[in-house]
């Protein structure tokens, strides 16, 4: 499970995009949320975006395999669809903040290489935030209250990465993904493998 976390406007979803454009070995986790659907987002594509009673359902039901409030929206990651995945083999990418990570470590710390994703500077944040046009004023004023917690957490993850540059962020998460793809511990054959090596001598 790879996670990617950042304050809003921070590159987290740009990024995102990026791995799952260019590795076919790996696939997006997609959220449920309370949150109202931007214009340029499809439902189940995006996000599952749900009702809060639904929602509050999915989580009393054991349901969500981690779940937070943020900006007075409720956001969680169904749990059937990544327990598919992984048993299949499948890598999953996770876009989501610091408490769902929190909840992930506890669930399943050993499968979890978590990224904090920080912008160059606190006016770019804002920059970044006016120029996407999708949030009204007071919607980027929370977002910017918020983004002095989260990046409070930075401390929390495996690794942290400024994205003052695109290419250079992305091939700093290109090059984490396949660091922790080569682990002894996440290559069971590779024992049996080894054996018959010594074997062949």
């Amino acid at each position: 499970m790879l996670v990617l976390s950042s304050p809003s406007g921070a590159g987290k979803s740009t990024l995102s995009r990026l791995v799952l454009e260019n590795d076919r070995n790996i696939e997006l986790s997609i959220s449920a949320t309370t949150r109202a659907k931007r214009p340029s987002e499809v439902n189940g594509h995006h996000y599952h975006f749900v009702e809060r009673a639904q929602f509050e359902a999915m989580r009393d039901h054991g349901d969500l395999l981690e779940w937070a409030e943020v900006h007075g929206n409720l956001y969680g990651t169904p749990r059937r669809p990544v327990e598919t995945a992984l048993q299949a083999g499948e890598d999953i990418l996770f876009d989501i903040d610091w408490q769902g990570t929190l909840q992930l470590y506890e669930a399943a710390r050993a499968d979890v290489v978590s990224i904090f994703i920080l912008p160059p500077s606190g006016a770019e944040l804002r920059a970044r935030l006016e120029r996407r046009a999708e949030d009204d004023a007071d919607t980027i004023a929370k977002r910017l209250a918020n983004a002095k917690t989260e990046l409070a957490h930075w401390h929390e993850y495996d690794y942290v990465i400024v994205n003052d540059d695109l290419d250079r962020a992305y091939s700093g998460v290109r090059a984490i993904l396949n660091a922790e793809r080569l682990k002894r511990s996440r290559l069971p054959q590779i024992e049996g493998f080894v054996e018959g090596l010594i074997q062949d001598l």
